[in-house]
């Protein structure tokens, strides 16, 4: 029998649906939706402007994997329809210049390739058979080759010569030798020696040409120059590049002579340009590095002719990033978030500038962080990921800040659904009277005569915001009869420079004061329940959860999920100790080990009384196991209720796999059902 493409399926599913009765009552959002549920990411506007491609993403529920297939649609909505199907992961959908096809990566059992698809015939074909996964696919200006960035290996001859193996001997792995600095990444595990340069490819196929050499990683997404002559990237190409992982600069790359000439300079990070369709200007995102925990990316204009360039926007005091310029290169549209609200804006090059959409993102949706790109055509009309709290990303297409949603891709399933909304909060911090914002999530079905247990969930980062967006694991807080508490304390992004850096070597401290007077806030509502106050979060949620149950015994149980524990072991053992000790403290761990104890959790908790279960992804680079392991040791030393769930083969995110995302979930609804929770559905 052959396999049904997905619009099929979707095509029998809809038939089906509608010769039934509706169901009098929704049902709750559970863990078997994630299964069902889809959501749309990286659209791209043809270049008329007429129609869209975007990557559809979805369950693989036999294989336990994330799939993603292309689609496409007009943009007023019609012919919506599958351009590619089958379980791989079709990714990074970008139209040629004529707007007759669209070059992707493909990533399978083979590797991440890259493909052509002819938009006529609908045929597609591998370009390539590359050893390693290309980045940040370009076309020409001619539409005639495609630009990249890759690893290039660069093995080492062995350190020691062992004996001869006999032949049919089963004999051990050799030994791992390693030198560098940054050696293993969360998410990729211990990396390949050698660095990324940059490649051409014909559009019809062939050998890939390298067009950059040496041992520098020239991994920056490379833009081409209107006349196709040159590439413009960035990357740091000086010989400490590993101990300054921050700083980078513009360069430009002749193609056919291999010379490259270095446009910015300074102790700066200059990146993602862009070239103005006029061939005078190069856009790009960047800041003065001044050693900060956190600096927000500004906009900024390069003149090619003279080496200049200045700053627009200087009164925007909001991070922005993915320049793109118009048509006529009058001016830039670029990505910011505001408020936790992330947003598609335009500014002249006189700095005029207007906002176009305040409701995108929702591409990372198992929490409410701002995530999305945009694209635009040449007509202006434009094309970003739509979220809200209670729909993951559909496509949405605009101009001139008129704007609308073209799909609906859950639509079927959400109708059948108890989907939760949220309500904006703002407080005054009991620290300093600063106004926090935050969002608090209330049950579909809620009651206000009712009381209800509430979670404060805690973002990570700490560099990071939460926003109105959708997000299924406190959907699955919600069905579960929680409400769900989520707060964008001070270091978080998107209000403002000065917000951002009140923590710098100082995390954590008065963001736990934010925390708590958010929790206060709502705590007076009749429907709260007092007495069931439960805490949560990831990464540096979960150093803020460990903080707060060493400072407060009024939350009945915590989960503290991949967190730090202990600054100095962190610093020394993540995968990426030259940013961590360089940018977070003021000095390297042996040198002021005072500062790095002062704030690790790990030396407060013989104040800790709350029953506590550790949540950590085996395969966690960032946050690695020991850091919830010696955590949890000294709790159970103390004799404080608690456990420790190792998520096997999982990475920092807690969700490389469905049924991870899931685990997570469900164990920690098991644990606060353990300490007078609500009943795991």
């Amino acid at each position: 029998m052959s396999r049904k493409s997905p619009m099929q399926r979707l095509a029998v599913f809809l038939l089906a649906a509608s010769l039934l009765p509706l169901p009098a009552l929704a049902a709750p959002f559970t863990l078997e939706d994630l299964f069902a549920m889809e959501w749309a990411s990286d659209p791209q506007i043809a270049p008329d402007g007429e129609s869209v491609v975007y990557v559809r993403n979805f369950a693989d529920r036999q294989a336990d994997r994330w799939r993603s297939n292309l689609w496409r649609i007009g943009a007023d909505g019609d012919a919506h329809r599958p351009l590619t199907s089958g379980m791989h992961r079709d990714l990074a959908p970008r139209f040629s210049p004529d707007g007759e096809r669209v070059a992707f990566v493909r990533a399978g059992e083979g590797g991440a390739q890259l493909h052509v698809l002819w938009l006529e015939t609908g045929q597609t074909t591998r370009l390539s058979q590359l050893p390693a996964a290309p980045s940040g696919v370009t076309w020409s200006p001619d539409g005639r080759y495609l630009a990249f960035s890759m690893l290039v290996e660069s093995p080492s001859e062995p350190m020691a010569t062992l004996p001869r193996r006999p032949e049919g001997a089963d004999w051990a792995e050799p030994a791992k030798v390693i030198d560098r600095l940054h050696w293993r990444q969360d998410g990729a595990g211990y990396l390949k020696p050698g660095d990324r340069h940059l490649f051409v490819i014909a559009a019809d196929g062939g050998a890939p040409r390298q067009l950059t050499e040496g041992q520098h990683d020239f991994g920056g997404d490379p833009a081409w120059t209107p006349d196709g002559e040159s590439l413009i990237f960035s990357a740091n190409l000086g010989d400490d590049a590993e101990q300054e992982p921050v700083r980078a600069w513009l360069y430009r790359l002749d193609i056919d002579s291999g010379e490259i000439e270095q446009l910015t300079e300074g102790e700066v990070s200059h990146g993602s340009p862009v070239v103005s369709t006029d061939g005078r200007r190069v856009a790009f995102t960047g800041f003065d590095d001044e050693r900060m925990s956190y600096h927000m990316p500004r906009l900024y204009v390069l003149d090619l002719e003279s080496g200049e360039y200045e700053q627009l926007l200087a009164d925007l005091d909001r991070p922005i990033v993915q320049p793109a310029w118009d048509a006529r290169s009058r001016g830039v549209y670029f990505r910011y978030t505001s408020e936790g609200v992330t947003r598609l804006g335009y500014t002249d090059l006189d700095g005029d500038m207007r906002e176009l959409a305040r409701d995108m993102g929702g591409v990372s949706n198992s929490r409410p962080y701002g995530s999305g790109t945009f694209s635009v055509s040449e007509d202006g009309t434009y094309t970003y990921p739509v979220t809200d709290v209670t729909h993951p990303a559909d496509v949405a297409v605009g101009r001139d800040g008129e704007n609308r949603r073209v799909t609906d891709i859950n639509g079927v399933l959400f109708a059948g659904r108890d989907i939760a909304d949220a309500e904006a909060i703002w407080a005054d911090s009991s620290h300093d009277d600063r106004q926090i914002q935050a969002w608090l999530v209330k049950p579909a079905d809620f009651d206000p005569a009712r009381s209800y247990p509430l979670i404060l969930e805690i973002h990570g980062g700490p560099h990071s915001d939460y926003g109105p967006r959708f997000a299924s694991e406190l959907q699955l807080f919600a069905s579960a009869g929680y409400l769900v508490l989520y707060v964008n304390p001070r270091g978080s992004t998107s209000y403002g420079e000065e917000f951002a850096q009140l923590i710098h070597h100082a995390y954590p401290s008065q963001d736990h004061d934010d925390l708590m007077s958010a929790v206060d806030a709502v705590a007076g509502r009749d429907y709260v329940a007092t007495d069931r106050l439960y805490i949560t979060g990831g990464s540096g949620g979960g150093v803020l959860t460990a903080w707060a149950i060493s400072k407060t015994d009024r939350f009945r149980a915590a989960v503290v999920a991949k967190p730090v524990i202990n600054w100095y072991s962190f610093a020394l053992y993540a995968d990426n100790p030259a940013f961590f000790t360089r940018y977070w403290f003021p000095a390297m761990p042996w040198e002021d080990p005072e500062h790095y104890m002062a704030r690790s959790p790990i030396s407060r908790v013989g104040e800790v009384n709350t029953p506590t279960m550790l949540l950590t992804g085996e395969a966690d680079h960032r946050t690695p196991m020991p850091e919830s392991e010696q955590y949890y040791q000294a709790l159970q030393l103390r004799g404080v209720p608690s456990a420790l769930v190792r998520i096997p083969d999982s990475s920092h995110s807690l969700s490389n796999r469905p049924t991870q995302l899931m685990s997570k979930v469900a164990h920690i609804l098991a644990w606060f059902e353990r300490h007078g929770g609500e009943p795991v559905p």
